[in-house]
């Protein structure tokens, strides 16, 4: 899949004009050029991205479940297009502006997973369906299935967004469920097609047993309110909600039809310290951000140039991944610099590169336009980060 110069240049528009992404562009398919990207830089191993992708496609085969990647992990169309070549259904998107980026790049089928609400989420959710042949989007409000259906330009597939007991979003119970249904049935232009139940806080629960055991509680909500409304008359087909870090117990429960891991492709380090030797941590860490160290004048620690800017902040510190800076200490020493101690008894030379395994995948990729792809010691292509900052 790797791609000619000309169509990368193409598809990074104006960023392709920049003298940093030209120069690297210029070095594209050299030996030796990975080690020249800019940084910091968010930098993908292709190898170990696609064994990633092919994991998850045989796990999710294997287990009788639709496999529905996340998009919110990268926000990027190369990448969805990839995971669907890979086997999967099509894609999640969290927000409106990241299924518009999706939808403008050409992929087919599209799951929006977050609720909205008001006149304008509606016009926008409906222009989006009209463009994208497989369009699903989720609802936990009667007053929503009014504002979809009364801007529908032509039928519109929802599902019932169902809470999992972490009361962020979702109906409640089974009462709340039948009343959304009602209103869905009420619009003509929408069509009820199944539920959605994602257990976000399930993801990161250190121990195989803790997300088995919260999993199961959750399954049990939604198989109450699944019950309720198929009593009701309603046809559930998709039963969808998952993670990277719960797919192990989503499977064994047997409730859901569909998965929507994200981080899976990629890992990081919340995932590397909840899931550990779990089945659900068996994969390899394709995501580095890389960085360069810029001082050495101290005697014990080094300079780079990633700092608070680099990575997201609201997890674990940053760890390094270059074998020689292994189980060395990094801390943030402002908004553009990192403080990496010293390797010992190793010399540490200006210039070097380190990269680092992020703390959290989708807020740190979310921070840069482009995203580059290695095979080897060789950068192979460039892709654009079309919804970074699509969170309306």
């Amino acid at each position: 899949m790797d791609r000619p110069a000309e169509q990368i240049r193409a598809d990074l528009g104006a960023l392709a004009d920049k003298p940093h992404v030209a120069a690297t562009l210029a070095s594209l398919g050299q030996p030796g050029s990975a080690a020249r990207i800019p940084t910091p830089a968010a930098v993908i191993d292709l190898d170990a991205f696609e064994r990633n992708l092919a994991r998850m496609a045989a796990r999710a085969k294997a287990a009788g479940l639709a496999l529905r990647p996340h998009s919110k992990s990268h926000k990027t169309v190369a990448i969805a297009r990839r995971q669907v070549a890979a086997g999967a259904v099509g894609v999640c998107c969290a927000k409106l502006a990241e299924a518009e980026a999706m939808a403008a790049g050409g992929v087919a089928s599209i799951l929006i997973t977050s609720p909205a609400a008001g006149p304008l989420w509606a016009m926008r959710a409906a222009a989006v369906a009209s463009a994208v042949p497989d369009f699903r989007i989720v609802l936990d409000h009667a007053d929503a299935a009014a504002e979809l259906g009364a801007a529908a330009q032509g039928p519109i597939q929802v599902l019932i967004d169902v809470d999992p007991g972490m009361g962020r979003t979702g109906v409640r119970d089974a009462d709340q469920a039948l009343e959304v249904f009602r209103a869905i049935a009420a619009q003509p232009k929408l069509k009820l097609i199944g539920v959605q139940c994602y257990g976000g806080s399930w993801q990161h629960m250190e121990g195989a047993n803790a997300r088995a055991a919260a999993v199961a509680d959750g399954m049990a909500r939604l198989k109450a309110v699944i019950a309720a409304l198929r009593e009701a008359g309603a046809v559930i087909e998709v039963v969808t909600g998952g993670g990277t870090g719960t797919f192990e117990a989503d499977a064994a429960q047997g409730v859901l039809t569909e998965v929507q891991p994200g981080s899976y492709a990629f890992m990081d380090r919340e995932y590397r310290d909840a899931l550990k030797d779990d089945p659900d941590g068996a994969f390899e860490q394709s995501l580095a951000i890389a960085a360069t160290v810029i001082t050495t004048n101290q005697p014990t620690w080094v300079t780079v140039d990633a700092g608070l800017k680099a990575f997201s902040t609201d997890g674990p510190l940053p760890v390094p991944l270059t074998p020689k800076f292994a189980g060395v200490a990094y801390r943030y020493f402002g908004d553009e610099h990192g403080r990496l101690m010293r390797p010992e008894g190793q010399p540490v030379e200006r210039g070097e590169r380190v990269d680092f395994v992020p703390p959290h995948v989708d807020p740190t990729l979310d921070r840069y336009d482009l995203i580059h792809l290695v095979r080897g010691d060789v950068l192979v292509d460039i892709v654009r980060v079309e919804a970074r900052g699509a969170s309306q």
